[in-house]
Formats: structure tokens, C-alpha cells, sequence
């Protein structure tokens, strides 16, 4: 908002008129041209809404923590490789239509439940066990710190319509207390971890919010027109999303003040019939931090396409330069927490550092998701993780935070380079990303570095050191004035240019000097 004011000069008088000036001087600063910009006004189409700028903090925060926490914690399984959060529908929805993994993860969800819980056992019951007598949000607040990340996403609501804070919605559509204040822990979980998330300075708090409810009792299943052979229910629909869904959003958005609005469960119906458009005109001209949320592309068959930054899932990113996008995964192969996973499921420090450094290096962001367990505790292993990456980003954050795409992200080693499916960057093994940056099959190319940059500042992120002690750097122009040195390293590097490359000294390092474990930056000055 710009604010303008002609200056006003006035003689003073006697002393006795002092006071009386002073007034007249208040008065007219109050009145003396206030010039306001014209706000802008989003309308409910994508015409409008997708001329909203992305907040700049977004693109500068780079690494952000993922927390998938609700009833689905109780039970807390899944076959490996699969989502424990989908627990309940495994359980008990609709399998027809589904793919052949989605079956056979049902049936072994229900093979678990009988065994272990009993077939009298429902879902709803799991709300006495969803007891998070651990949960210290102070303390995770602190984790979430010492990670490096700069902003978390919360699930306030996932797909099975349990909300995390006192939703009246919730409970009055399903005919029970279905909200953690009501139920459970009796406790408003998502007001006590945004309260110590924004006590920590430099770190944002987001939230996850489905608008999908799987069993909704005002939309109930048979209704939704989840498949091509469902014709839905309009009536039912529009009762949920005005009486359930819109109340509920504008609920978190006005308590909570979100600066991340993650969407979900859109995928399988448009964004008509979800009404989504006018929520986002709601949020765009009425949030109490409309200058500060961000959301992402989950409204309703949109994605890629339309609203604030793009999504991938265990997924490889975007290629174009141009979108502002963001990759989410777990630690493991499950959002929420899943008791069936190994230590084999669970991504080393290094995978996970070099994840973040292939992202950012693409222009992305980095989602990483922990499950905490029904009693509130963030699981030592996930732990482990994210304070591993925390001391890695102490050294060599400067190469990630507030950095953009350079020209080319990465410098490739001779061979062929491999295009990898989705389905290899979600199960894959090893990892794409680990194989391209440190073990490439015979006669693949390497990734020898990720590229990122700020202003005339170029980082070159290193995965695997040469063992001669030499790096060559490829297509990159120095100026006179440019210096080179690896981050946590003190001393500048001596370097030569070559025609083609420069051919850099790097420093000796040995355990006790190296200044981190896993990829080395190095910062180059004035470079193009």
C-alpha cells in the first residue's frame, strides 16, 4: 500500500499558541493527501486468481517439514511401501475400480485389523487410543529448528475427516465428537504446535487441509462420484462443501492465520463441482494474512495448471525454470507413521541432504514429512534425520536459502543420462537421486554437481569429492575479481582457467577438519 503526504510548513507563534498549533499540526498530517494504491480484488475464476504474485518468502525458504498426525497414528500401518494414513479406507471403503496395489493393500490392512484389533473394532474407536500424552510442541518446535527448515505444514484435517482442532463441523456431520478437543486428547493440537512453531524466529507454520472426507455422513461414499461409474449425488455434495468444507477452511484461515494452505484430495473431481474458486477469492481478499499465504495446486483436477506453487509426490519436480514448485515425501515410503517399515525403508541423511540439494538446485522446495506416533513422540529415527540435515544446512545453507535456478542445474560426467518414471522415484532402489549423484550404473552419466546461484554468486554442491584433489568446472566465466572457497572452509581455493573449465585445488580434508559429512559447496564469486 503506498501512502503519500504533502509537506506542510507552518510559522509558530507565541509561546502561549503552542499547544494550540500542535493540534492543527496533528489535524492536518491526519488529513494532508493520504494517497492509497488500489488493492487488488480477486475474482472466482483462474483468470483473476492466477495473477496473484507468490509471497517471496516461499521461493526463499527452500526445506519445510511435513507432519501427518491423526487417528490413522493408532494403528499405524500398512504394508511396507504403501501409506498407512489411508488406513480406514483400506479398511473400509470402496475397492472396486481401484488398482491391483490399492487391493492388496486393503486386504492386508483388514487381515492386520482382525488380528490385532478385532472385527467388532472400528475406526471411530481409535479416537480413546489417539491419547498424545507425549506430544510437547515446544519440543518440536525445537527439532523443527535445529533442522533448518523454514516453515511447517500441520495436517489440520486428513481424507478421513478428524480434525485437529475444535471443528464443530466436524463433529455435527458425523453425529460424534470427531475433533481433538472433543475427543482424544482434548486438546487443540494445531493452536499449541502454531503457537510454539511462531515463538521460533525465522520459521513459519502451514497447515494441510483435505477437502475431501472419505465418510462423511452429509456426503456419504455411495454418493461421491469417485469413479467413472458414479454418477455422484449433487444434492449431498453441495451439503457437505457449504455446511462441512467451506466453514471448516475459513475457520483454520481466520484462527490460525496459515501461511501455507496445503489442499488435498481434490484429484478426482473438478473444481466446479469442489467450488473451490470462490474460497480462493474468499482467501485472497479477506484473510486476515492475505499478503502472506501461499497454497498450492490442489483444488480440484487443477494441478499443474492452476493456483500458487505446483506439487509433485515422491515424485522428480519440474523442469521449466519458470514454476515455483514444491516436492513432498516422507522419510520413509509412508506420510503417516507406519510400524510396518524397516530400517531399509527409512532414507539416509545422505539421500536426504542430496534430495534437498537436487530440488533447490531445480528451483523447488522440499517437503519432508515426518509421523508422529499416537502418543505425540516425533520417532528417534525421523529425528535423527532432520537434525543430520539441521547440521549440514549450519555449514552450507548459504548454497540453499533465498537461491535461485542458474542456467543449468547440474554438471553431468560423461555418459548417457537416464530418464528415470515416477515409479522409479517412488520405489526405486537405490534411489534415483542417489544414483545419479553418487552411483550410476555402467555407462550412466554422474551428476558431479548441482548448480544454485545468488545474485553474481554461483555455488557449485559437490556429492562426491575427486579423490585427486582436483574439481573441474564446466561452462562457468570468471571475472578478474571472482574468488572461490568451499563453505566452512576459511582459506580461499587456487583455481586456473582453462579455455573450457576451471580447474580448481581443492582443500585437503580429513575427519577431523572437514566441515560437514556430505556434499561440498563451493562459493564462487562474480561468476556467470
Amino acid at each position: 500500500m503506498k501512502t503519500g503526504c504533502s509537506c506542510v510548513f507552518l510559522k509558530t507563534g507565541k509561546d502561549k499558541d503552542m499547544k494550540k498549533q500542535q493540534r492543527w499540526i496533528v489535524f492536518l498530517v491526519l488529513f494532508c493527501g493520504l494517497s492509497f494504491a488500489k488493492m487488488e480484488t480477486y475474482e472466482p475464476t483462474w483468470a483473476s486468481l492466477d495473477q496473484r504474485e507468490n509471497p517471496a518468502w516461499f521461493g526463499d525458504a527452500k526445506f519445510g517439514i511435513f507432519i501427518h498426525w491423526g487417528l490413522y497414528s493408532v494403528p499405524a500401518y500398512a504394508p511396507r511401501g504403501t501409506y498407512a494414513e489411508w488406513y480406514w479406507h483400506a479398511k473400509d471403503g470402496d475397492q472396486s475400480g481401484k488398482h491391483q496395489a490399492a487391493v492388496g493393500r486393503a486386504n492386508a490392512i483388514n487381515d492386520f485389523h482382525n488380528r490385532v484389533y478385532g472385527a467388532d473394532v472400528e475406526y471411530k474407536d481409535f479416537r480413546d487410543q489417539f491419547t498424545c500424552e507425549m506430544f510437547e510442541p515446544t519440543e518440536w518446535a525445537k527439532v523443527f529448528k535445529r533442522s533448518g527448515a523454514k516453515y511447517v505444514v500441520l495436517t489440520s484435517k486428513h481424507h478421513d475427516g478428524y480434525c485437529l482442532w475444535p471443528s464443530q463441523e466436524a463433529s455435527e456431520s458425523f453425529g460424534m465428537a470427531w475433533n481433538s478437543v472433543d475427543s482424544g486428547p482434548r486438546r487443540d493440537l494445531v493452536g499449541e504446535l502454531t503457537e510454539a512453531v511462531r515463538a521460533e524466529d525465522d520459521l513459519k507454520m502451514g497447515l494441510y487441509y483435505s477437502i475431501w472426507d472419505w465418510f462423511n455422513p452429509y456426503w456419504p461414499e455411495a454418493d461421491q462420484p469417485t469413479t467413472r461409474k458414479k454418477k455422484g449425488n449433487d444434492q449431498t455434495r453441495k451439503k457437505y462443501i457449504r455446511e462441512v468444507m467451506n466453514p471448516q477452511f475459513k475457520e483454520i484461515v481466520n484462527l490460525y492465520s496459515p501461511a501455507v494452505i496445503f489442499s488435498d484430495g481434490d484429484w478426482w473431481m473438478d473444481d466446479d463441482k469442489w467450488e473451490t474458486k470462490p474460497l480462493l477469492a474468499w482467501l485472497f481478499n479477506e484473510a486476515p494474512n492475505k499478503e502472506e499465504v501461499v497454497i498450492n495446486d490442489r483444488w480440484g483436477q487443477v494441478r499443474k495448471k492452476h493456483g500458487g506453487y505446483f506439487t509433485t509426490e515422491y515424485g522428480s519436480g519440474f523442469e521449466d525454470p519458470s514454476i515455483l514448485w514444491e516436492e513432498n515425501r516422507g522419510i520413509g515410503k509412508s506420510f503417516g507413521y507406519n510400524r510396518e517399515e524397516t530400517f531399509d525403508d527409512y532414507n539416509s541423511a545422505e539421500l536426504l541432504i542430496l534430495m534437498l540439494c537436487d530440488i533447490v538446485s531445480r528451483g523447488g522446495n522440499f517437503l519432508l514429512d515426518i509421523g508422529p506416533t499416537a502418543d505425540g513422540r516425533i520417532p528417534v529415527i525421523m529425528e535423527d534425520r532432520l537434525i543430520q540435515m539441521g547440521e549440514w544446512l549450519e555449514v552450507n545453507g548459504e548454497a540453499i536459502y533465498g537461491t535461485r535456478r542458474w542456467k543449468k542445474d547440474c554438471q553431468w560426467s560423461e555418459g548417457t543420462i537416464y530418464a528415470y518414471t515416477k515409479e522409479e522415484f517412488h520405489h526405486g532402489i537405490p534411489d534415483p537421486i542417489l544414483e545419479m549423484a553418487t552411483c550410476p550404473k555402467p555407462g550412466q552419466a554422474r551428476k558431479e554437481c548441482y548448480f544454485t546461484k545468488k545474485d553474481d554468486t554461483l555455488y557449485a554442491l559437490i556429492p562426491v569429492l575427486p579423490e585427486n584433489g582436483v574439481f573441474y568446472l564446466n561452462d562457468v566465466n570468471l571475472s578478474k575479481n571472482s574468488e572461490i572457497t568451499m563453505l566452512g572452509v576459511q582459506d580461499n581455493l587456487d583455481y586456473k582457467v582453462h579455455s573450457n573449465h576451471v580447474e580448481i585445488k581443492l582443500p585437503k580434508l580429513n575427519p577431523s577438519n572437514a566441515p560437514c559429512s556430505h556434499v561440498f559447496v563451493l562459493r564462487i564469486s562474480h561468476a556467470k
